[in-house]
């Protein structure tokens, strides 16, 4: 028997926790986790903001990948801490839950309140020093891994109050620690729409950026939907204040059919939504259904309405602000748990019931709209279930006819390569592990499912495959535990069709099957353009720059280049070698990083608008070194 003894047992101390499990902290050690530490403490000189206390906020990137945030609020208290001989300061930084944000008395509202943030940031970083000026000077403190390096000490005198955060994140934790300027830059507008009137400046490679909004998620509203066409002049825009809750919210819809809901608590963006988001949809689906109950609109053959009519074409924010106790679902904040889903659905149902009553033409125009969206959704269902039943007679157990399946049952095991084409089907079946990779030849180009109705889609033999292979269905009878396969891998050939074919297919797992790549499955293979023979050597080139350093790796020693035309063409031994084999293949896995940008990147290079294309190929082209037609 194995002895286990108190001596097996071990208490950390301090920050310990955080730099032995930083992923109960910060979510993980990937670039999310990184940029985490930033949004810290970015929430909070915005809590500062929120509170009245701050009007401008400073964000500054470093070259060596460190961070400068400043704000001109309050500062962090540096008298000493209760009866203990430390300042507030160092308590804040180095013990966990220890924040001013616990009672009711110095934030009403704040974003941050597990009194963690600056503490899991210090102890993340390989540098960290804090500067609060108050009390008519600058107070410093400098710290490392959670650990302070020097005492607090008493600077040059100053005349403003406010906080400066300097860090520099520790590459002992953190694989990559390189700042994106783009998601920082996201972030900061998001913020000061979000507080009318607030100033957040970024500095980043020599370039400054202001984003400052008078007229707060209004403006936000407008931003998002650009120059695309709507069904009204201006966002709609309620906000309502009582003892424990101020809601804000504005939408407006569009005539297309993507749903882009950005909710927001105390100025944090609740990914995942939650109760606030829920009580908004709740009283738009109610609002909306009184109005076209009320003016008896609804058409013979149609049911009733469905929130996912309501929803379609919607651009809606909603920020709530919450004084006392805050619930959200984690550390990271992506959803909020408070009980307020009543609160803010009686606002919205009232407030919007009765403007539409008041603008009936609008009324009239909106609800038109969303009745055009059930029939859709009515017709769509047909023709799905013609679909479901064609394909269930044509094919045993619902497979693909040309699906070469692996033998292993294990979700978790087996794979499924999508390839162009019988003759690379032909290769790759070759080249596989029968056990565990099954092999689905597609036919050229896929349907591009962001310029069709869903019932065209559903009507198309490939995306039928594609749906039947990965077993889970689609649309309300989509089952992710149906999934047949723990990787999905998109493997085309290395030249523009082949970028092409992954592009569509890309598209359609988004816009159609969008749990498989939130859920980690989707996968790009990456064929070599390029076989080497040295000798007794053999190398691989996936591009004609690892080509031109292998080729001078080589010192002048006499080799052939082959350039393969296609995976087809690729004899089975390379293509397993190179793009199949577990033990020396190279993927690359498909992740969606802002839910708003890679709708809107979507649309705007897949959708039927040709425009924005063309702006975005006179925007690029400069950058352009070879292009291969």
């Amino acid at each position: 028997m194995t002895k286990y003894r108190s001596e097996d047992i071990q208490v950390l101390e301090g920050l310990e926790p955080v730099r032995k499990r930083p992923g109960m902290y910060i979510g993980s050690t990937s670039s999310t986790g990184l940029h985490h530490l930033l949004w810290e403490i970015l929430d909070n000189s915005v809590d500062e903001a929120l509170n009245g206390h701050c009007d401008t906020i400073e964000v500054t990137l470093e070259k060596d990948h460190s961070v400068t945030i400043k704000d001109n609020g309050r500062g962090i208290p540096i008298d000493l801490f209760r009866k203990t001989k430390k300042s507030a300061m160092e308590i804040l930084f180095t013990t966990l839950h220890s924040g001013g944000k616990f009672g009711q008395g110095n934030y009403k509202v704040s974003g941050g309140l597990h009194g963690v943030g600056m503490a899991v940031v210090c102890a993340l970083s390989e540098n960290l020093v804090a500067t609060s000026r108050r009390d008519g000077f600058e107070w410093s403190q400098t710290y490392s891994r959670g650990e302070p390096t020097t005492k607090i000490t008493k600077g040059k005198p100053a005349r403003n109050y406010g906080t400066t955060i300097y860090f520099k994140p520790d590459g002992k934790i953190f694989p990559k620690t390189e700042f994106n300027p783009k998601l920082i830059l996201e972030r900061a507008e998001s913020k000061a729409f979000l507080n009318k009137g607030l100033k957040i400046i970024v500095n980043e490679n020599k370039s400054t950026h202001l984003f400052h909004y008078p007229d707060g998620i209004q403006d936000y509203i407008k931003k998002i939907v650009g120059k695309k066409d709507t069904l009204m002049d201006k966002p709609f825009y309620v906000e309502k204040e009582d003892k424990n809750l101020r809601l804000e919210t504005a939408f407006l819809w569009t005539p297309s059919t993507d749903t882009q809901i950005l909710s927001f608590a105390n100025s944090i963006r609740t990914i995942d939504g939650g109760t606030h988001e829920n009580g908004f949809r709740n009283g738009m689906t109610k609002a909306i259904r009184a109005y076209i109950d009320r003016r008896k609109l609804l058409p013979k053959g149609i049911p009733g309405i469905t929130g996912d009519d309501v929803r379609e074409g919607l651009v809606a924010i909603i920020n709530v602000y919450l004084q006392g106790e805050v619930e959200f679902q984690g550390q990271t904040k992506g959803r909020l748990n408070s009980d307020i889903t009543s609160q803010v659905e009686s606002v919205v149902n009232h407030t919007l019931e009765h403007y539409l009553n008041e603008n009936q033409s609008l009324g009239n125009i909106l609800a038109n709209r969303i009745i055009l969206s059930a029939q859709a959704r009515i017709a769509s269902r047909q023709a799905k279930d013609a679909v479901q039943r064609k394909t269930n007679i044509s094919h045993r157990l619902n497979l693909p006819g040309k699906l070469s399946d692996c033998a292993t049952t294990d979700k978790d095991q087996a794979e499924l390569f999508i390839c162009e084409g019988d003759s690379a089907g032909g290769s790759s079946k070759q080249a596989r592990d029968r056990k565990t990779q099954a092999i689905l030849p597609i036919r050229g180009k896929i349907l591009n499912v962001e310029t069709a109705t869903m019932a065209k889609t559903l009507a198309n033999t490939e995306i039928q495959n594609l749906i039947s292979a990965c077993g889970t269905g689609i649309g309300p009878k989509f089952d992710y535990n149906k999934l047949r396969y723990g990787k999905v891998i998109i493997m085309t050939d290395a030249d523009v069709d082949g970028a092409h074919i992954c592009t569509l297919l890309l598209t359609f797992f988004y816009r159609c099957l969008p749990e498989i790549i939130e859920k980690g499955h989707l996968y790009i293979a990456q064929p070599p353009l390029y076989r080497i023979d040295a000798g007794k050597k053999l190398f691989y080139a996936l591009t004609d720059e690892e080509k031109d350093k292998i080729i001078d790796d080589l010192n002048g020693s006499s080799y052939e280049i082959g350039r393969f035309k296609g995976l087809g063409e690729m004899p089975a031994s390379d293509l397993k070698e190179t793009t199949m084999s577990k033990k020396s293949r190279s993927l690359i896995q498909v992740t969606i990083g802002s839910a708003e940008q890679s709708s809107k990147t979507v649309c705007e290079l897949m959708g039927k608008n040709a425009e924005s294309r063309f702006k975005f190929i006179k925007e690029k082209a400069e950058f352009v070194q070879d292009l291969d037609v």
